[in-house]
């Protein structure tokens, strides 16, 4: 049997396109065949084995990598900060910075921007949503914010799943203003959360290592910021100034080597999605689009 492709909506081009898997061969082996689920559950969700691959990405030698990187995947150098010959290690690479510009954040103070590069799922009611990635899976909200309190105020708000693939820009963004909270820190494994491993098992995105930050936003109300770690990404680097307000689009920190996932939050009744994201996510679709680009407007 054919092994089912990973596609996806192209918000600009207004295309469905079938994704380049970084890693397919292996990730498909892992989780779905037996030997690799063995494998998995003994060596590859563990923290060691990704802090292992992450240290190996910041050698010298590593940055050997950068160019044929860079080629086979087509990535846009014009848009980078620094040139593709100045970084050091591919690590230093992969969660490089943009130009200043290189991302527009869209107009407007009761207006909310995708907090980082990827492919999308909006969902107006998270509570409600199933089978995005896999059929009768539904997101267990109390599990992934691992508060129960928490999880009441957000019960029934829209969700935006937000995922970065290797190849995607590695920084990630604050969709609103407001004034974040300290951000907190819960342990767990580093599966892959790439539809591959989803569509076995939802969740990976509430088992695996996350943070979770609180921003007060005048327009929003609380807003949650959830970034998950994976398979081969060790670390999530918050790079933002604790007691300080922040901006829409604002740099709130970045990943090292791997694919990724950014999950926000929303409170019942204050945001309204932007119709083309709920209608592609609604038919199955992740829809890919860049940091800065509408997701929806204050309710």
């Amino acid at each position: 049997m054919p092994a089912e492709p990973i596609r996806y909506y192209h918000r600009t081009k207004k295309t469905i396109e079938t994704e380049q898997v970084y890693g397919e061969d292996w990730l498909r082996w892992t989780y779905e065949t037996a030997l690799g689920k063995a494998a998995l559950n003994l060596l590859v969700k563990r923290t060691f084995v990704s802090r292992y691959y992450g240290w190996r990405m910041s050698w010298r030698a590593s940055a050997n990598r950068v160019l044929p990187f860079i080629i086979d995947y087509d990535l846009d150098v014009d848009e980078f900060a620094k040139k593709p010959l100045t970084f050091k290690t591919f690590n230093e690479f992969f969660y490089r910075a943009l130009k200043p510009g290189a991302r527009p954040i869209a107009d407007g103070d009761r207006v909310a921007v995708l907090p980082a590069d990827g492919r999308h799922l909006a969902l107006p009611n998270g509570d409600a949503a199933a089978g995005f990635y896999a059929k009768g899976q539904r997101f267990d909200l109390k599990s992934f914010l691992g508060d129960e309190k928490l999880a009441a105020r957000f019960a029934g708000g829209a969700m935006l799943i937000s995922r970065l693939c290797p190849v995607d820009y590695h920084r990630f963004h604050f969709p609103v203003a407001g004034m974040p909270g300290e951000p907190r820190l819960i342990n767990g494994f580093l599966y892959s959360v790439s539809p591959i491993a989803l569509r076995q098992n939802l969740a990976y995105l509430w088992e695996n290592k996350r943070m979770v930050t609180l921003v007060q936003s005048p327009e929003f109300g609380d807003v949650a910021v959830c970034e998950i770690g994976a398979t081969m990404v060790g670390s999530i680097f918050q790079s933002f100034v604790l007691g300080r307000a922040v901006v829409k689009g604002e740099e709130k920190g970045l990943f090292k080597f791997g694919g990724s996932c950014v999950v926000t939050l929303f409170q019942p009744g204050r945001i309204k999605l932007d119709a083309d994201l709920v209608e592609q996510s609604a038919a199955g679709l992740e829809v890919y689009a860049r940091m800065g680009e509408r997701l929806g407007v204050a309710e």
